[in-house]
């Protein structure tokens, strides 16, 4: 079993960026504040070196927004770092009025350590302790959005937190072997279970998948959106590759939609609270590299 394990591996392997597309360094030395390379400080964003339970070092930034609602906590995809996600991170600020918390995975960017799946895990957790811990987040002021690979850890984090606020899930995977082969059932040499997290997921889910992804193909997207307890109206993208669909103008405007919505949610339920009624249930209502799947 053990070989299977290690083949399973082997064939979904992480590929973080060579060379790295960013540097790291301290204001005045190594006690100074943190600078990431190209972001001037008018971009008003804050990078932090966050420890994980593996030990590893990880980088995390925080992109404010001065009348933000809601912080996003953004994984990306397993063939990018955040040197490539920049242009992105600041027009999704820009169009959603939120925060947005995104950071590198063991093993990638700047960070430090080995990529792999629980290594993912550990580094959500951590990042999102920094956001309690540094910008006191609830998790009814939180959504989680996770870009292929990156609803792995999406939805490892959301199965754990009940009062979260809503999740995203673009591109995503029903698992990594369901990836490479049509299989039925879920083995437990699997990785990402996410078919079978999804179902412990209790807040608004919103999916977006390419229908002409031919990485991850749109049937993940579309089972992972019919496994969801609370679905929120799905965006399919007629011709949708894997990793361009945020190029497509319907990506923000969905997202925005999404966003507004959750804004109604959160003060239908804080209404509801305050009349100790039972809230009612919500009605279904740049171009990055982000994944690639190959054999080693």
């Amino acid at each position: 079993m053990g070989n299977v394990t290690s083949t399973v591996a082997a064939k979904f392997a992480f590929f973080p960026p060579e060379p790295v597309t960013y540097e790291v360094f301290r204001e005045g030395g190594g006690t100074g504040k943190l600078f990431f390379s190209g972001v001037s400080a008018d971009k008003n964003m804050e990078v932090h070196l966050i420890e994980t339970k593996a030990g590893n070092k990880i980088i995390a930034t925080f992109w404010r927004h001065p009348y933000a609602r809601f912080t996003i906590l953004y994984s990306h995809g397993n063939a990018a770092d955040l040197g490539q996600m920049l242009d992105l991170f600041i027009e999704l600020r820009a169009h959603l009025r939120v925060n947005i918390m995104c950071y590198d995975y063991s093993g990638y960017g700047a960070s430090s350590g080995k990529p792999s799946e629980f290594n993912t895990y550990h580094d959500i957790e951590a990042v999102y302790e920094c956001l309690k811990r540094e910008y006191g987040i609830a998790q009814e002021d939180l959504i989680l959005y996770g870009q292929s690979v990156g609803s792995g850890p999406t939805l490892h984090l959301a199965a754990r937190l009940p009062r979260l606020r809503g999740v995203v899930l673009h591109s995503a995977i029903l698992s990594g072997i369901r990836v490479l082969y049509p299989v039925k059932m879920t083995f437990w040499f699997d990785i990402f279970k996410n078919i079978d997290r999804i179902r412990l997921v209790n807040c608004p889910v919103l999916v977006i998948h390419g229908t002409a992804d031919d990485i991850v193909d749109w049937s993940h997207g579309k089972r992972l959106w019919e496994l969801a307890k609370e679905k929120f109206d799905p965006l399919w993208i007629k011709g949708g590759g894997h990793c361009n669909l945020e190029t497509y103008p319907e990506y923000i405007k969905h997202l925005r939609k999404f966003i507004n919505a959750m804004e109604k949610l959160s003060m239908t339920r804080l209404q509801a609270r305050q009349n100790n009624q039972p809230p009612s249930t919500m009605p279904e209502a740049k171009h990055n590299k982000c994944l690639r799947f190959g054999k080693k």
